[in-house]
């Protein structure tokens, strides 16, 4: 049977009394056996079912916190889990085993190794020739390390720097995640700043043997990092060991939680996940994804949803996209044909203010104008696009911008891989676009986005010609002021996140491309 964790202090957790203990007092804060025991849960309550996943991948950033109040600010921090051991012990592993298990939607994976420092000419000489030290605190840039993980505590967007093992440095390009609910902070060095381990709720070990590790180093750099044998193991004995000992852990002092054996031991996360569940409880930042779960099944549809009215020519055209035998031809026609009207019925929703105008005919007309700044129209690329040129031929001179949101194959994190908007976006009504909205991910990253460009909730037109009950509750829950408008609403959705009845995958049926099987409807814009 799996060990279960092992709490601070207790027997059979290594106690340092060495000279490399000593030599970490400046970094670490004192740890006395005064220190009261973190708070324990026994509670074997399950964990509510996942509501933001999509071909059977967690979605980890799936848009805005839920707990902001009414003036749009953040009123509660989220919860951060750092996950320290050594290299190659499986903390990667343990965090998304950690994941799954919380069934959690808004949890984001930071790992340290995105921050190792720039290095020197003379620097990338000697990590050429397995000379150069990475194992060592000073390889890391922990000013930006903290700096990213304040600003994520607090919900807020950062850029995260890409790292280049086989050529030692950062690439040009940084990646973009969101604020979360849960934020797991991994790496080697995750209890090695006294800075750092303030912003830490929760401080994991993973304790894995030093056989195992080199065994898995051995295979990680080969396959994934294009080195040899004999570099590795050079590497390892004049470094990676050495830095273990002196660094690492003696810092397993310091963790509320020791993992035995990593990713091997069940027993030990799933009281992880009990122990996060119960601190979410307390922070009022769970029973909120509870209250969600249950919204589509028993409550009404918001008020900030419209529908499109189902005349019977709204319905014909239903008929044809959503009949399999339908051409290819016939479907993008018709589907113009409701985007046109799905628009047109969403600029109907506009402020508008009364104005006085002067006829040919030289009498006065009491008409309605237009009482915002400007109209721009946003795109989650690719099925969104489609529905912009119905957007340019009702608005004239309308600016676009364009959204794409994909998933990170190998950590599951949702990446934005691209964004182009307008300057001075914050003023204007935007109308974003996706053609179908099934659990409504893609649609709340893509608010999110909005969101921190300063784009006011309540200027925001979510568009749609087809939604899922379980994507309206998820998008109106998560932002009461989003208006919400498609021209059909579905009730069902199935194991693989399609709409049911539904109208199949829209970009594969407009563009003409095949979908892998467990592709979901609105998943265009979070996968390859």
């Amino acid at each position: 049977m799996a060990a279960a964790p092992v709490p601070e202090g207790a027997p059979g957790e290594p106690h340092d009394s060495s000279s490399s203990a000593e030599s970490l007092d400046r970094l670490y804060p004192a740890v006395g056996s005064s220190k009261a025991p973190r708070k324990r849960t026994t509670s074997q309550c399950k964990s509510e079912p996942p509501l933001l996943r999509t071909s059977k991948r967690t979605i980890y950033t799936a848009g805005r916190p839920p707990w902001y109040n009414e003036h749009g600010t953040q009123s509660k921090e989220a919860f951060v889990i750092g996950l320290g051991g050594g290299s190659a012990s499986g903390k990667t592993t343990v965090a998304t085993m950690i994941i799954e298990a919380l069934d959690v939607p808004w949890v984001v994976l930071l790992s340290m190794d995105s921050f190792y420092k720039v290095l020197t000419k003379q620097q990338q000489e000697q990590a050429a020739s397995n000379d150069f030290n990475f194992d060592h605190p000073d390889a890391f840039d922990f000013d930006l390390i903290i700096a990213t993980l304040k600003k994520l505590k607090q919900g807020k967007s950062v850029k995260i720097p890409i790292y280049d093992f086989t050529t030692h440095s950062r690439k040009k390009e940084w990646k973009t995640l969101y604020g979360a609910n849960v934020i797991i902070f991994e790496g080697i060095m995750a209890f090695a700043d006294k800075e750092l381990l303030k912003l830490l709720d929760l401080k994991i070990f993973v304790d894995t043997d030093s056989d195992i590790r080199l065994v898995r180093r051995l295979r990680r750099d080969i396959s994934e990092r294009g080195r040899d044998i004999e570099g590795v193991i050079k590497q390892y004995n004049k470094f990676v060991k050495p830095a273990f000992d002196q660094y690492i852990q003696p810092t397993m002092r310091l963790a509320d939680i020791v993992v035995p054996r990593g990713s091997g031991n069940t027993v030990a996360i799933d009281l992880i996940v009990q122990h996060v569940h119960s601190q979410l409880e307390e922070r009022k930042l769970r029973w909120d994804m509870a209250a969600l779960a249950s919204a589509h099944q028993c409550h009404p549809l918001p008020q900030t949803l419209s529908v499109l009215k189902s005349t019977p020519q709204v319905r014909g055209m239903h008929t044809i996209i959503r009949n399999k035998e339908t051409s290819r031809d016939e479907f993008i026609f018709y589907s113009k044909r409701l985007m046109r009207l799905l628009i047109e019925h969403a600029l109907s929703l506009l402020p508008f203010q009364s104005c006085t105008v002067q006829t040919p005919q030289g009498h006065d007309y009491e008409g309605r104008t237009y009482s915002g700044k400007q109209i721009t129209g946003v795109s989650i690329l690719r099925a969104g696009e489609t529905m912009e040129p119905a957007l340019r031929a009702v608005c004239k001179d309308v600016r676009i911008g364009t959204i794409l949101i994909q998933t990170n194959c190998n950590t599951g994190e949702p990446e934005l891989h691209y964004l182009r908007l307008p300057k001075d976006i914050s003023e204007d009504h935007v109308i974003l676009m996706d053609c179908t909205v099934s659990t409504g991910a893609a649609a709340m990253m893509a608010v999110r986005v909005l969101l921190d460009h300063d784009v006011p909730e309540d200027k925001i037109f979510l568009l749609s010609l087809l939604m899922a009950e379980m994507g309206v509750h998820s998008v109106a829950y998560a932002f009461p002021r989003v208006k919400i408008i498609t021209t059909a609403v579905d009730k069902k959705v199935n194991d693989l996140f399609r709409i049911i009845p539904g109208i199949g995958n829209f970009g594969d049926r407009y563009f003409g491309t095949d979908a892998p099987p467990d592709w979901s409807d609105d998943e265009d814009a979070l996968s390859t």
